[in-house]
């Protein structure tokens, strides 16, 4: 057991190694993507048992529509299945203290899957112990075009002075605003990298790699993760 006051407020996971994993047991991608999307719930539930007030889950980039049509298809279908098993679930959702945002630029997205996250986004419950935020078309860098671009646009009609903007500006205006930074960033798989994934937002987040690829993740992981998290000392530039 970790003491509460030690754990992470917000941690991003990177879902990282469905492919990988299906093609080590001779099966398609898209089937690592299901066995995925199983484990996220599994790791969203157990977030939220254990007090973790926001989890971030990388769920599909900007750069993720260069893959096979078929396979994003899949992903997009795995997608809806969640929306529609949020909805049968809510209830539960709602007395587990779950509150679900989405990040990213959702305007390409399929019209059936808008209007689903955003129905979902609005029976949101008032009082929450968890914000899961899934990041479908996200990427950091395209975030901060769109909130530069705002500010531009400000700038432009005299609503906001050049010398006015700042950190806390920008913040403002990313898809994660009133939300606290992550602490942690998990990715598993062995990979090493952020992958545009909360360019701004990590500035000061600890990292955590594990081999393990995503589809075999579980709870002791997760775990192992904020154990090592507990046990760092963030300095934030002081001494």
């Amino acid at each position: 057991m970790i003491d509460k006051s030690l754990l992470p407020q917000h941690v991003g996971v990177i879902m990282d190694g469905n492919g990988r994993w299906a093609k080590k047991r001779g099966l398609p991608r898209t089937e690592g993507h299901r066995r995925g999307a199983e484990v996220f719930r599994t790791i969203s539930t157990y977030a939220s048992d254990i007090g973790i007030p926001y989890m971030t889950f990388y769920a599909f980039s900007t750069e993720n529509w260069k893959r096979p049509e078929s396979e994003v298809a899949v992903i997009m279908d795995l997608f809806r299945d969640f929306l529609h098993e949020a909805e049968d679930r809510r209830a539960e959702n709602e007395k587990r203290g779950f509150r679900f945002h989405f990040i990213g630029d959702l305007t390409v997205l399929p019209e059936d899957i808008r209007a689903l996250a955003d129905y979902m986004e609005s029976q949101n419950p008032e009082t929450w112990r968890t914000t899961v935020n899934v990041a479908v078309n996200y990427g950091g860098r395209s975030e901060l075009v769109h909130a530069a671009r705002e500010i531009a646009s400000r700038v432009r009609d005299g609503a906001l002075s050049p010398d006015a903007v700042n950190e806390q500006t920008i913040a403002e205006l990313l898809y994660t605003r009133g939300q606290p930074d992550p602490d942690l960033i998990i990715r598993p798989s062995g990979e090493y990298r952020l992958s545009n994934f909360l360019t701004w937002q990590s500035a000061y987040s600890e990292f955590w790699f594990s081999d393990v690829l995503w589809p075999d993740f579980t709870t002791d992981d997760f775990d192992r993760a904020l154990e090592d998290f507990a046990r760092r000392s963030r300095r934030f530039g002081g001494i």
